[in-house]
Order: C-alpha cells, then sequence, then structure tokens
C-alpha cells in the first residue's frame, strides 16, 4: 500500500445540488465563515436541469476560496456527480459534502489532519441533527438480516463498517486509486461501496473530533422511486465482490488516529 504523495496542503470541497438553493446558499455562507486554511476550491454542481442558484455575495466581492458552479444539462447520479466534480483534482484532499450539511465550527483543520494520517484513507466528523443528537452516519454492513434487525426489530448498530457520505475527506491519492464511487449506484448504497473498496485497498477510515449538523431527509421511506432505487442499489451492493470481500473484514475501529502522517 503506497502512501499519497502530492505537493500542497489544499482541499477541494464538492456539493451537488438536487433543488437545494436555500440549503447551498445557507452551506456556502457557513464555509465563507469557517472555510480554514485547507479549503482552496468549492465546486458546486447544479443537477437538476433549469436550476439557479442564487449566490450570496461577501461583502468585499470575492470568497476566501475559488468556487467553480458546474451546471448539468440531465440529472447524474450522485457518485457520477462527484467524480466529474473531482477529476483531475489538484489539491491533496477532496471533500464530498451534502447540501444539507451546517456548519457551527471549523471542521476542515482536524479532517485534513486526520486524513493525513499514515494508513488513513478517509475521515469523517461526527454528525448531530438540528436537535443536537448524534446521528447514525457510522453503520454496520448492510446484510439482509443487519437490515431487518434494524427496520423491522428498532435494533441499533452492534459494530462499525461503513460511513455515509454525507461530509468525507480523503486524501486525493487515495480517492484516486480506488476510483471514486462507482457510478453503477445512481443513488444509494454508494457510501457504503465506497467504504468497503478504501478498507479493502488497506486503508483506515477513521472519526475526527469535530462536529457538523446534517439535516438529514430519508426520501426511501416516502418515496416508492426512492425506494424503488433503494432496493436495486442493495441487490447491486450484495452482488458485488466489495461486499463478498467486506465479510472478512473486522469492524471499524472509529476514532482519533495517531502515528505519523503521510508524507
Amino acid at each position: 500500500m503506497d502512501s499519497p504523495t502530492t505537493n500542497s496542503r489544499h482541499l477541494v470541497v464538492s456539493i451537488v445540488s438536487h433543488g437545494h438553493d436555500t440549503a447551498i446558499n445557507d452551506l456556502l455562507n457557513d464555509l465563507k465563515q469557517f472555510s480554514a486554511r485547507s479549503v482552496h476550491r468549492v465546486v458546486v454542481t447544479l443537477n437538476k436541469p433549469g436550476e439557479v442558484l442564487s449566490l450570496p455575495v461577501k461583502p468585499d466581492g470575492h470568497w476566501p476560496f475559488e468556487l467553480q458552479v458546474r451546471r448539468n444539462a440531465e440529472p447524474l447520479g450522485f457518485g457520477e456527480n462527484h467524480n466529474r466534480a473531482l477529476a483531475n483534482a489538484g489539491e491533496e484532499f477532496v471533500c464530498v459534502l451534502n447540501p444539507d450539511i451546517r456548519l457551527t465550527e471549523d471542521p476542515f483543520d482536524s479532517l485534513v489532519d486526520c486524513a493525513a494520517r499514515l494508513g488513513v484513507g478517509c475521515a469523517y466528523p461526527i454528525q448531530l441533527d438540528v436537535a443536537g443528537r448524534v446521528q447514525d452516519s457510522e453503520r454496520a454492513l448492510p446484510t439482509p438480516v443487519a437490515l431487518w434487525q434494524r427496520r423491522a426489530l428498532g435494533h441499533g448498530e452492534t459494530r462499525v463498517d461503513w460511513v455515509n457520505a454525507a461530509c468525507l475527506v480523503m486524501p486525493a491519492a487515495v480517492w484516486q486509486q480506488v476510483h471514486g464511487f462507482d457510478e453503477r449506484y445512481f443513488m444509494y448504497c454508494e457510501d457504503v461501496d465506497l467504504s468497503l473498496r478504501i478498507r479493502l485497498a488497506g486503508w483506515s477510515i477513521v472519526r475526527a473530533p469535530v462536529r457538523v449538523i446534517h439535516e438529514a431527509q430519508r426520501a426511501s421511506g416516502r418515496s416508492l422511486s426512492h425506494l424503488a432505487w433503494h432496493v436495486r442499489s442493495l441487490l447491486r451492493l450484495w452482488s458485488s465482490s466489495a461486499y463478498r470481500q467486506a465479510r472478512r473484514l473486522e469492524p471499524l475501529s472509529a476514532g482519533i488516529p495517531t502515528g505519523a502522517k503521510n508524507p
């Protein structure tokens, strides 16, 4: 397993909007307020045709980072949008960020510091809901039995095998090594697959000691079309080699990593 090596300590952040105009504006204002020196570039993808983003304007006329806005002629999947936004990134670290994330502090210095540790392939924050309760962003491998225990019986997670992609920071070399998201997942399970492939490549996934607010709304519980996407993605996941190989992995030992940094 090679360690990532690049020339800068900058971070590029990818955000995908599908009619999330208000949420994007709020998040950009948060990024403006809490953007650390690690954030070099923010890429916003407008995935919904005809979507218009009314960007908030900084008083001095510019952002503390390079802001790029991409517009799709037709909707693309979650993974494909992020893959396009982060293709050929020149920054040392990449960040996948949901539009419904809100910041109350700067999480990026800590996330980048964790992602820079030797052997780390991905870092993520603690996610809170708007009431301050810790969200279940850390999950067990979604086997049929585990899903039944969770959905039907209301059991909590007994182990952590993957984390959701609401806020992830990765060394760009690791992102490139695993080829980003698998675009065959249009929606749902692409974050499970990414977590598993990162771990199967020999990298660890660690929780940074920072918090973000995630105003999550799970559409698969309310929409038949989203439920169908979810089921299709689960069937694809269960038939994948990553899923079969991941069943032999030990649970994640989340927490702050120690030791040397990736050079």
